[in-house]
């Protein structure tokens, strides 16, 4: 068996076509175009790679693009005051404070400033909880959402389906979790969360119809995890030590992919898998902030 590949590059690409349709209507019938600001602090290489990544991608779609940089040594005060400016600018429609910031910054004090009708990432508690009730006139974070919508627009059907979701945390597990239990489309699935604290994990791994991968270890998932004809979706990242290629690394996910390829039914590669679809989807919530907010 050799899995279908799960191609996110290429749905993302088709997601950004119909947001930039959205962004140029808005400006036709209501003279505004959706705005995105960035905040970044501090001087982190793969942050500023994301930053510049959105930036860029804001920009393609025709939005207003804004982009805010703070030193490293920058207070929790002169970032608050900073958010304050972007919740009071009614050129910004959404806004999103890249992770992690310098350890002087209280991650939960940023996220509790910005305003949730801004909160493109879905981290207030408040967008939190109306994603948890399956209300849809908020915002669902962007990495589970791409997770979703990728599954859904490949043709796999998560309904009925058991779902096994490796890693509890906050941006990707938990979510995940909530969005495939709701009645909805793309969802309606029966969802076990596995963690490090899980006995017998790759037993729960083996009786998944759909296994998703978001623990940050480097090809943890291996072949005889995953039951012949399942999908697999991998959301991880990283990089590992390799002589042989030109920067010194290679990036990986949290699957090995080659082995499990050859068992899955369909499978998401590394990169150009999950990656894009989170981009997607920060500026789709960034156009529906901009509806929403200029109703």
């Amino acid at each position: 068996m050799t899995a279908r590949i799960l191609d996110g590059k290429a749905v993302a690409e088709t997601i950004n076509r119909e947001t930039a349709v959205g962004a140029a209507t808005l400006m036709r019938e209501r003279g505004v175009r959706p705005g995105l600001a960035v905040v970044l602090v501090g001087e982190n290489p793969a942050s500023r790679v994301y930053v510049n990544t959105k930036e860029k991608k804001a920009a393609e779609l025709g939005f207003h693009s804004v982009k805010v940089e703070l030193p490293k040594e920058c207070t929790q005060d002169r970032l608050l005051a900073e958010i304050a400016k972007l919740n009071a600018d009614p050129l910004v429609h959404g806004i999103l404070v890249q992770s992690p910031p310098p350890p002087q910054i209280d991650e939960r004090a940023v996220v509790l400033a910005i305003d949730p009708r801004k909160d493109v990432d879905c981290f207030h508690p408040f967008n939190v909880g109306k994603m948890l009730i399956g209300d849809r006139d908020g915002f669902f974070p962007c990495t589970p959402w791409g997770v979703v919508v990728l599954l859904q627009r490949s043709g796999i059907e998560v309904a009925g389906k058991h779902v096994v979701v490796i890693g509890r945390s906050n941006i990707v597990g938990k979510p995940l979790l909530a969005l495939l239990v709701q009645k909805a489309a793309g969802a309606d699935a029966t969802v076990t969360v596995c963690h490090s604290r899980t006995p017998d994990l790759a037993e729960h791994c083996r009786r998944a119809d759909v296994l998703i991968a978001a623990m940050g270890r480097p090809e943890f998932v291996k072949a005889e995890m995953v039951k012949p004809g399942a999908t697999v979706v991998d959301v991880g990242i990283n990089r590992v030590t390799d002589p042989a290629a030109k920067n010194g690394y290679r990036l990986v996910g949290d699957v090995a992919f080659a082995e499990v390829a050859a068992v899955a039914g369909a499978i998401t590669p590394v990169p150009g898998g999950v990656g894009p679809m989170t981009i997607a989807m920060l500026m789709r919530n960034a156009l529906d902030a901009c509806r929403r907010l200029t109703e």
